[in-house]
């Protein structure tokens, strides 16, 4: 039977905080057991003579494409966005975002995904500003990625993914959602956690995450990553079949000591590519 969805999985790597090494282990080791289609990171990191870029250490030796779009200076090297995907990259461009600053840069990536059997599918990663007060600041920014996604025309649905750094309840992820207006503007995608799991709060950036103690003055317990698609169509695409949380549960290490692989917990989502047959429904 033909394969009818994508598998879509977000993650912000965490750069080389801790014992990035072995957290980056962790990752590929999911990567090779769940295989998603495509990936969208974050706070991807590279250090001439010291670090290999980080996305291209997880793409392997052909077992992913991928694209790299710097977005800060950190540490010697640079600090960015990427995309991993099993088929082509046919194309990708970087946008800087409203309120981006050298020292804390703020950009969408959107890659074109070619495949066979899908056809082309544009997905789109992001990362916006941490600071709790810096709401309004993310307001713009997601209307400037709603502006990147709208600028590509698809017959397929599109993919945006990444560590928006706000709560679901913020104007900003409810603008998104279609539930409030910004700029004048309305505009819909889903939320693949909340299309299926509307009573469960999803923390990806989470207490039981021993990480997020070094940040203590951030507040814990909040979804902050996820994965949106544009709206349903009628022939089935664009559905979400399921989602969940990933790298959510620590490793134990022979010492005893609890490895997660990142501060922020991962996303992962499977997307309806393919129509349904005429007169079939989706259950």
């Amino acid at each position: 039977m033909k394969q009818r969805y994508l598998r879509f999985m977000t993650l912000n790597l965490w750069g080389e905080n801790g014992p990035w090494e072995e957290r980056l282990s962790l990752v590929r080791a999911k990567l090779i057991s769940l295989l998603p289609d495509v990936v969208a990171l974050q706070e991807v990191r590279e250090v001439p003579g010291r670090i290999v870029n980080q996305a291209e250490m997880l793409a392997g030796e052909g077992r992913y494409h991928h694209v790299f779009a710097p977005s800060t200076e950190w540490g010697g090297g640079q600090e960015g966005l990427a995309i991993l995907s099993r088929f082509p990259i046919g194309a990708h461009e970087v946008r800087a975002l409203p309120h981006t600053a050298e020292k804390e840069g703020r950009i969408v990536l959107s890659a074109r995904i070619d495949s066979s059997d899908f056809g082309q599918v544009w997905v789109h990663t992001t990362h916006l500003s941490y600071r709790e007060n810096e709401g309004r600041e993310r307001e713009d920014q997601v209307q400037a990625v709603d502006e990147a996604i709208t600028a590509h025309k698809s017959d397929n649905p599109q993919l945006l993914m990444g560590d928006f750094n706000a709560v679901p309840h913020s104007d900003e992820i409810r603008w998104l959602c279609g539930l409030t207006t910004l700029g004048g503007r309305r505009v819909f995608y889903q939320d693949a956690w909340d299309v299926l799991h509307a009573n469960l709060p999803g923390y990806t950036w989470a207490r039981a995450n021993h990480f997020t103690s070094r940040m203590g003055w951030l507040r814990g317990d909040r979804r902050l990553d996820y994965i949106f698609t544009t709206p349903p169509r009628r022939d089935g695409r664009g559905t979400v079949h399921s989602s969940r949380l990933l790298l959510d549960e620590p490793t134990v290490l022979p010492d005893g000591e609890r490895l997660f692989a990142s501060d922020h917990f991962a996303v992962v989502a499977e997307i309806q590519f393919v129509p349904n047959e005429p007169g079939s429904v989706n259950l």
